[in-house]
């Protein structure tokens, strides 16, 4: 491909683009293909010779778009939202075309600045005080991974990366059964062990870590000669939205001196409105925290911001000093690749600038308060209807519902039933052993009315056999 024919295609993918996002309510939100359909359309080994753009894009229509779910989609009520506002998507493209390799400081100066000084602005964005030092990882699994690590090094008095795990004792991590999955994996792929993942006892209403039960349990573990190693407090768990009591976990950690990472994944964007803060009071006694930018805020996937309280104990434990990866004469700029796992990093800051820029902190506060807004007023219409009960009420914009009086088989019968309609889409969680339904309204373009076709569906749905 000449770059005169680059020019050409990108003009016409960007119009592409626009049309996708504006007849994106005319389309079924999750695929509707079989298993195996997609692999069927597609050659079993590479072309020898190359192909003419027109045929490769037609095909790109006629073959890969059929297998799309669509995660811009305005009535995407699933999981969480992995939204993609137009100017990060700018951002995205600009990053593409540069395509540098910003593992270190020499390699682009302007993205590790940059990347510093948006972690700055989202760091007081979301309240959280300036000794916290942020870096973008490409999701909140491989942050919480780093914490992970940090806790084992620190554990281990920093032998663990040099001797393994065999000579220094049974380490245990301690949350609820709440958090993400991404925490057990963390746990194994650390070499901890997912069977010294210690789930403690959740109370309240927001379903939270109960304090005085963990202590218990890291004492108890002292005293079996086992090795407390960490802590992780959710603040908006997937499942339900549960939010611990960080507070109350943050004066476990202090009197246990033990490391408290803090995975606020979705909600951690919501902090960006002051009135939601107190979801995670005692947040700035955490020794890290995270949340994606990808998800709720609106910036193209992959950016997740990770802040470290003490970014010396990050360094320690994942940094590879090789000759050739040395800045001679610059040795105390930052090389954003020893605060992180992988070696190259992309160029994630940008679109974070143009995100927000484009909108202003307080353009982006307006959309996450409707969001709020809009899901407390859906669980208020479903908890009149006769066919629907609250099981979990709304945190922030997710809220969890069942049909009233049926079973677990039958709530996942009513989730397939409403995503085969294709009008929304949803999914469904555990709460206390039942099957329910979660609801989360967070995608980017979402309207009211988006909202009020939401309803109707259910509502259409609950009365079909």
């Amino acid at each position: 491909m000449q770059w005169d024919e680059f020019a050409r295609w990108g003009r016409q993918i960007a119009d592409w683009g626009r049309d996708y996002h504006e007849t994106l309510r005319d389309r079924h939100v999750r695929a509707q293909t079989s298993y195996g359909e997609i692999a069927a359309q597609l050659p079993a080994t590479a072309p020898e010779t190359g192909e003419p753009m027109e045929q490769i894009f037609g095909d790109f229509e006629e073959i890969v778009m059929p297998g799309m779910t669509h995660w811009q989609h305005p009535r995407f009520f699933a999981y969480f939202p992995a939204n993609a506002s137009p100017p990060s998507m700018l951002a995205e493209f600009l990053v593409t075309t540069l395509a540098a390799q910003c593992m270190l400081w020499q390699t682009s100066p302007a993205a590790t600045e940059m990347e510093t000084r948006m972690l700055e602005w989202l760091r007081d964005g979301i309240g959280l005080p300036q000794d916290f030092h942020g870096v973008i990882q490409d999701s909140a699994s491989s942050a919480t991974l780093a914490a992970v690590l940090v806790m084992r090094e620190r554990a281990t008095d920093w032998r663990g990366n040099e001797d393994g795990l065999n000579a220094q004792g049974q380490l245990r991590v301690y949350a609820s059964a709440e958090v993400h999955s991404s925490v057990d994996r963390a746990v194994w792929v650390s070499g901890i062990g997912r069977n010294n993942l210690v789930r403690t006892p959740t109370k309240g209403a927001t379903r939270s870590m109960d304090p005085d039960a963990l202590a218990k349990a890291i004492n108890a573990d002292r005293d079996a000669g086992m090795i407390p190693a960490g802590i992780i407090a959710c603040t908006g768990g997937t499942g339900t939205g549960a939010c611990d009591d960080i507070a109350g976990v943050v004066a476990v950690a202090k009197a246990e001196d033990l490391y408290l990472h803090v995975d606020a994944a979705w909600a951690g964007a919501g902090m960006i409105c002051p009135e939601y803060r107190t979801l995670w009071t005692g947040v700035e006694g955490a020794d890290s925290v995270v949340f994606n930018p990808h998800k709720w805020l609106g910036a193209q996937f992959d950016c997740s911001a990770h802040f470290i309280r003490d970014p010396e104990a990050l360094v320690k434990t994942l940094a590879m000093r090789a000759d050739y990866l040395l800045t001679p004469g610059a040795e105390d700029v930052i090389d954003y690749s020893e605060w992180s796992i992988p070696l190259g990093r992309r160029f994630r800051a940008l679109k974070l600038w143009f995100l927000m820029r484009s909108y202003g902190m307080e353009g982006l506060r307006d959309r996450l308060r409707n969001h709020v807004n809009w899901a407390e007023e859906l669980a208020e219409r479903l908890t009149a209807h006769e066919r629907f009960e609250i099981v979990t009420a709304p945190v922030l914009s997710l809220f969890t519902f069942k049909l009233k009086g049926r079973d677990s088989d039958a709530q996942l019968a009513f989730v397939e039933r409403v995503n085969n309609d294709g009008r929304i889409y949803i999914t469904q969680t555990r709460v206390d052993g039942d099957m329910v339904i979660r609801f989360q309204i967070g995608q980017f373009d979402c309207t009211k009315e988006d909202i009020d076709t939401g309803y109707d569906v259910l509502c259409e749905l609950a009365e079909a056999p």
